[in-house]
C-alpha cells in the first residue's frame, strides 16, 4: 500500500565554488534534500512525495519545478507568485568538507506561502500520510505564517505521522527566546522528533553536550531520534519502550562535504519508518545512506551513486 507524504520548506537556488571564482549552479534546501532522498529510499515501498512551497513565474522557478519533478516528486502543492524568485545560496567548503554559507533570500517567494486564504497543503491535508518539516521552515515563515503551520500540525496529527527536524539556524530568527517558543510548540505537535544535538544546545543554551543529551531525552515527542555526529544514534519508541536503542554510525576515509549529511538521514529514516521497520533499524539505514552522501559534494548526489541503498 503506497504512503503519501507532504514537505513542506524553501528550497534555494545553489552556487557551489569560491569566492569570484568559477561557480557550479544546482539548487537545495534542507527539506528540499530530505524529500528527494525519502522519493529515492521509498520508491521501492510505494511511498509518494509532494514538496510544498511557494516559488515565482520566472524562468528560474520553472527550473526547479523541473527538476524536482524529474527526482519523482509531486508539485502540486507548489504555489506560484507573480512577482516573487527562489532564494539564493552560496556554499563554500574548506578542505575538511566542512562548509559556510551566504543567503540572499529575503524576498524568497516560500516566505508568502500562507498568504491566502488557503494553500494546496492545507486543502489536500486528509490525502496525505504524514507531514515533514524542519526548524528551517518555521523560521523562514511570518508569525502569522507560522501559526497557520502549527494548526495543520494539530490537524494531522489526527490523521498522520507528523515529523519535525530541529534544524537550528539562529540567523534566520529576530531573537533565540522566539525560536525556543517556536520549537517547543513543534516537539509538542510531531509524533517524531528528529534532533541534532549540536543545534538542540545551541538553541536551548544548554552548557555541555551531555545537558543538550538530557534535555533532548525528555522531550515529551512519542519517537524521538537523538543524532550525535559520528558518535552512534539515539532513538526511542514510546509505544514500543521508553528504553533508548542505539545505531552506530558509519566511518568514512574522506569527507567531502557534510552538506545534506542530517537532511539525507531524515528522508531514510522516514522511508523505513513508514515501510514498517523499527526506530533503530530505520536509523542505521539512515546512518548508511548519510555516509554515502558525505562522500559526494552538492546537497543532492547523484542517484546512480547510491542506488546500492534503496
Amino acid at each position: 500500500m503506497s504512503r503519501r507524504v507532504a514537505v513542506i520548506g524553501e528550497c534555494m537556488l545553489e552556487l557551489q565554488g569560491q569566492a569570484f571564482g568559477a561557480m557550479t549552479q544546482s539548487y537545495g534546501g534542507d527539506t528540499l534534500n530530505t524529500a528527494v532522498y525519502l522519493r529515492r529510499c521509498g520508491q521501492v515501498d510505494g511511498i509518494e512525495v509532494a514538496y510544498a512551497t511557494a516559488l515565482g513565474e520566472d524562468s528560474l522557478s520553472q527550473g526547479l519545478l523541473d527538476r524536482w519533478s524529474a527526482q519523482g516528486l509531486q508539485i502540486q502543492l507548489v504555489r506560484r507568485l507573480p512577482g516573487r524568485h527562489p532564494g539564493l545560496y552560496l556554499i563554500q567548503v574548506d578542505d575538511k568538507g566542512e562548509r559556510s554559507f551566504h543567503y540572499w533570500r529575503d524576498s524568497s517567494a516560500a516566505k508568502a506561502y500562507f498568504d491566502t486564504d488557503e494553500t494546496p497543503l492545507e486543502a489536500q491535508a486528509e490525502q496525505f500520510d504524514a507531514l515533514y518539516l524542519s526548524g528551517i521552515t518555521l523560521a523562514i515563515l511570518p508569525p502569522a505564517g507560522r501559526e497557520r503551520l502549527f494548526a495543520l500540525m494539530a490537524r494531522m496529527k489526527r490523521h498522520a505521522t507528523v515529523v519535525f527536524d530541529n534544524n537550528y539556524r539562529p540567523r534566520l530568527w529576530p531573537d533565540p527566546a522566539v525560536a525556543r517558543e517556536a520549537f517547543e510548540r513543534a516537539f509538542s505537535l510531531s509524533t517524531i522528533a528528529l534532533v541534532t544535538a549540536d543545534d538542540h544546545q545551541a538553541l536551548f543554551g544548554l552548557g555541555t553536550p551531555a545537558a543538550a543529551l538530557a534535555h533532548a531525552q525528555d522531550l515529551s515527542t512519542p519517537e524521538v531520534v537523538i543524532k550525535r555526529g559520528a558518535e552512534s544514534t539515539l532513538v526511542r519508541d514510546a509505544n514500543e519502550s521508553l528504553d533508548w536503542a542505539t545505531a552506530d554510525t558509519e566511518r568514512v576515509a574522506r569527507v567531502v562535504d557534510t552538506t545534506a549529511a542530517g537532511d539525507s538521514f531524515a528522508g531514510a529514516y522516514l522511508a523505513r519508518r513508514l515501510a514498517g521497520a523499527s526506530p533503530a533499524e530505520a536509523a542505521r539505514h539512515g546512518n548508511r545512506v548519510a555516509a554515502r552522501v558525505i562522500q559526494h559534494h552538492g546537497a543532492v548526489i547523484p542517484a546512480e551513486a547510491m542506488a546500492d541503498l534503496v
